[in-house]
This record gives C-alpha cells, structure tokens and sequence, in this order.
C-alpha cells in the first residue's frame, strides 16, 4: 500500500473522492466545489493531505490534517478533519493505513496531539478509531456554531 502526500495532478481523482465524503455527510455532490476546494488547500499549503494509492495508480482514499495550537499546552496540535476509503476498496487496511500515516507525519512535525471528531453513528470509524489507540474525550464537550451557511461560495468556480 502507498501513501504519499497529494499532488495537484490529484485533483480529478481526488475531488471524486472528497465528493463522496461529503455526500456520505448528507451534503449535495458538488465534483467541481470539491475539486475547487482541494485546489485551494494544496495551493495555501494550509493542510496536510495524504491519499493512498493502489497498485494500479487509482486513489483510494484520503486523510486531511489542519494545524492547530494548543494555549493549554503550549503545543501544535492538528485536526484530523476528513478521513474516506472509496466503497469500493473498504475493508482493505486503507484506512488504518491513512490513520498511521498522519499519526507518523505529526510526529515527524513535532505535533504533540491530533483531535478528531465523527458521526455518533460512524460505528465502523470509531471502531478504527479505538484500535488505533484514539481515546474519546471525556473532559470536554464540543460545540460548534454556524455563522456563515455560504461557505461553499467562495470554492465553487
């Protein structure tokens, strides 16, 4: 199995697959906002993306980890936002193969902590979650709030 980081050439076969992730979330498909979208965050340089490759050159899956700090800590810390294995090659170690990896690139950056958050009914990720040693935060609730329902405006074309 490979995985590397994302390249622009990506951004086709990429873009499918942000694409399903986001309709996976109950979001309307929009190809050409995911692949704006992608092409925006490896321009900035603002995440990290890694995506594993098949044996035959197809994209399987992705991983997408955003900087942070921590004040409490006085660490980096990052957020591994957006994890997704096509359908089609699910239960095939991709997945944890994705998840080490980031683990591995955020040591290899000095980052002390990654955060994550899923779908209370995401069995399946958090069952990968928990064999990979993730422990569910029990000393803090998360909120979120939305102040801006047009964020996908300023990555459509």
């Amino acid at each position: 199995m490979t995985v590397r980081h994302a390249k622009l050439r990506d951004i086709e076969a990429l873009g499918a697959l942000l694409d399903g992730y986001r309709v996976f979330y109950g979001q309307p498909s929009d190809p050409a906002a995911a692949r704006n979208f992608l092409a925006h965050r490896l321009g900035l340089g603002d995440s990290h993306l890694l995506v594993h490759e098949g044996e035959d050159g197809e994209l399987q899956g992705f991983v997408q980890l955003y900087p942070l700090f921590s004040t409490v800590r006085l660490a980096p810390l990052w957020l591994l936002n957006d994890l997704f294995v096509a359908p089609h090659a699910r239960e095939r170690g991709i997945g944890r193969a994705l998840m080490s990896a980031a683990r591995d690139l955020a040591r290899a950056h000095g980052v002390k902590q990654l955060k994550l958050a899923t779908q209370i009914e995401n069995r399946v990720a958090q069952g990968l979650y928990a064999s990979l040693g993730w422990q569910r935060d029990t000393a803090f609730h998360h909120y979120a709030l939305t102040v801006n329902d047009q964020v996908l405006e300023a990555c459509r074309p």
